[in-house]
């Protein structure tokens, strides 16, 4: 079965929550993120990893600003912008691609902590749970992998199609209006260095998702334990203050997780944050003024990989301060008011750890939520009003 990851797994096989991660870094492996261990494929790979990096994280970016150097008179008014938006997020890419690599060791360890998460998963309810949750996270990268593959196809193609190279970078080699053969080559090595950028933005993009969605379950399993507290009237108090120091070490190891993707996921959504608003108002203004049908199908597939960047997860940040709302009513709400001193005791110390929610910090400066994204996007629409009142977009055509 092709992409067979995408569906829950029967309670036959045997699934952890890394599973959930597999696309991931199968994409990451792909793109050189993840060498061998040892042999001399290590170091063939090692420099397939400084090929992607050299071209897509590095050459990228500088070949925007040496076309418009070397250029500029030459690209119309819709051309530029097609060119500048993307331009903009070659450089986020680049930024976010270095701090997701340089910081990779945080999501290996992070692995390693849901596998301790895993093994109190022991029920056949808490075993669906993480087989659907593994569905569902690589169903999401897969859905991403989609969005992305199709902006980069459907702008090459319309380029060309058009007449022109998709991204018109800097080429000193070939020269894309010497003949139909040399504009598809040239299209076609811009399309190739796009795509590797593509897949590293796409990576620093879908990671805080992916663990956030697998950090919910191991949430809201936690829950249900919480709420099965001294329910068993065959335990004894012994055992029941047991189960709730096990609940107090699993929501550790839950905290110990976020602690270790936190500093990634700041950096690339800062980063993220900070480009979102210009480049969506440049390209709301490129569709609006300047784009024709197949330059205006580009740009829309744009705008939506641009709004995957952030919406899903900043909405899953805002899911997961519920979960531990949640969390807090349920260890309130629990059979606690016969227990034992000793017991009491340990629950009122659980509730105070747990009253403190887990919130992810964009660059150590605000908080990542759906009103934080929303006021981002909110600025692409200053720009474009901005645009309209200063009538830059006629004076552009009449240039």
């Amino acid at each position: 079965m092709v992409f067979k990851l995408i569906r829950p797994a029967p309670l036959t096989e045997k699934v952890g929550s890394r599973d959930g991660c597999i696309y991931l870094f199968r994409a990451m492996k792909f793109i050189g993120w993840v060498p061998p261990k040892s042999g001399v494929v290590r170091y063939v790979y090692l420099f397939w990893t400084l090929m992607t990096f050299v071209w897509s994280t590095t050459y990228l970016p500088l070949g925007f600003l040496g076309s418009y150097m070397t250029q500029i008179k030459s690209f119309s008014p819709g051309e530029f912008l097609t060119s500048l938006q993307v331009c903009f997020n070659a450089y986020g890419s680049s930024v976010k691609t270095a701090i997701t690599y340089s910081q990779l060791w945080r999501l290996i360890k992070a692995k390693d902590l849901l596998d301790k998460l895993d093994l109190r998963c022991t029920s056949v309810e808490e075993r669906e749970k993480i087989h659907r949750v593994v569905a569902l996270s690589n169903h999401a990268f897969l859905i991403f992998t989609f969005v992305y593959c199709t902006y980069a196809g459907s702008t090459y193609l319309s380029s060309v199609l058009s007449g022109r190279p998709p991204w018109q970078l800097y080429n000193p080699y070939i020269d894309w209006r010497d003949g139909r053969g040399n504009l598809w080559l040239a299209s076609t090595l811009e399309y190739v260095v796009m795509s590797g950028a593509v897949l590293q933005d796409q990576l620093s993009d879908t990671y805080p998702l992916v663990y956030t969605l697998i950090l919910r379950v191991h949430l809201d399993m936690l829950r249900e334990r919480i709420q099965r507290l001294r329910t068993d009237e065959a335990m004894s108090e012994a055992e029941n203050y047991e189960e709730l120091v096990n609940c107090i070490l699993d929501h550790k190891i839950i905290i110990l997780f976020c602690e270790t993707i936190k500093p990634v996921i700041s950096g690339t959504i800062f980063t993220q944050f900070l480009l979102c608003g210009i480049v969506l108002g440049l390209t709301l203004i490129n569709v609006f003024f300047f784009s024709d049908l197949w330059t205006g199908i580009a740009s829309f597939m744009f705008v939506i990989t641009i709004l995957l960047q952030t919406f899903p997860f900043c909405y899953t940040c805002n899911l997961i301060m519920e979960d531990c709302d949640a969390l807090t009513h349920a260890i309130f709400q629990s059979k606690w008011v016969d227990a034992s001193r000793r017991y009491k005791m340990t629950l009122l110390y659980f509730l105070q750890n747990v009253q403190r929610p887990i919130v992810f910090i964009a660059g150590g400066i605000f908080q990542i939520s759906m009103s934080s994204n929303i006021s981002v996007a909110k600025f692409a629409f200053s720009v474009i009003t901005i645009t309209k009142q200063m009538n830059i977009a006629d004076k552009f055509k009449d240039e």
